[in-house]
């Protein structure tokens, strides 16, 4: 997974020179949650980072970019509250296909699949001692909490303003469970919850 996330990176990087390649960079808010726990409830989060568009055609691009996104959930019930914060840099691998509305307006429609590592985050349990617990790195011998990897689908639609604005509704489903170990429910029967988010963000073209 490591090998894959640089060489994406050192492909980006290779498309710097080329008149075909633009950069935006882009800041939005978030709402994430986990699939099947049902008592998870959705956290808001932010997304913001650096985006390339690699024309093919006027209708066709290939879309990247490197964003740090923080996503969460929590738990809350009976004076009891457990809350998830994880930090991930995601790299989606997209395809993108724009229509002009007027002669400012582009319509966007993309969708591909995200690579995703934990940068940090913690859990926080605020019913005993409260205290804090990284969520990729073990403590005191155990295995950490969550895997550091994430792979996906991300989708959306958006628009191109000017070509010099951004406005972007997005969503990511996640397809690996990134948990460490079994996750049971509430009635003693193994789940495997999945990521799961939705924001909305802004951009400027360079």
């Amino acid at each position: 997974m490591k090998k894959l996330v640089l060489t994406v990176l050192f492909g980006m990087i290779a498309l710097v020179g080329f008149s075909q390649v633009r950069w935006d960079a882009q800041f939005g808010v978030n709402f994430s949650n986990m699939t099947k726990m049902d008592d998870s409830k959705a956290l808001p989060g932010f997304n913001l980072g650096i985006g390339m568009d690699y024309s093919i055609t006027d209708m066709w691009s290939f879309k990247s970019g490197v964003m740090f996104s923080s996503k969460g959930w929590k738990y809350k019930e009976d004076g009891y509250k457990d809350t998830y914060r994880p930090v991930y840099l995601e790299i989606p691998l997209m395809g993108a296909w724009k229509t002009n509305i007027t002669d400012n307006v582009k319509f966007v429609v993309n969708a591909g699949p995200y690579l995703a590592i934990g940068l940090g985050g913690k859990n926080k349990e605020h019913w005993d001692s409260g205290e804090d617990t990284k969520l990729f790195s073990g403590e005191d011998g155990r295995d950490a909490i969550m895997n550091r990897f994430d792979l996906g689908l991300q989708y959306g639609i958006g628009f191109e303003l000017a070509d010099r604005y951004l406005i972007n509704l997005t969503g990511q489903n996640g397809f690996i469970c990134p948990f460490n170990g079994d996750v049971i429910d509430e009635d003693g029967d193994k789940i495997s919850p999945k990521n799961m988010s939705f924001a909305i963000s802004v951009g400027y073209i360079f």
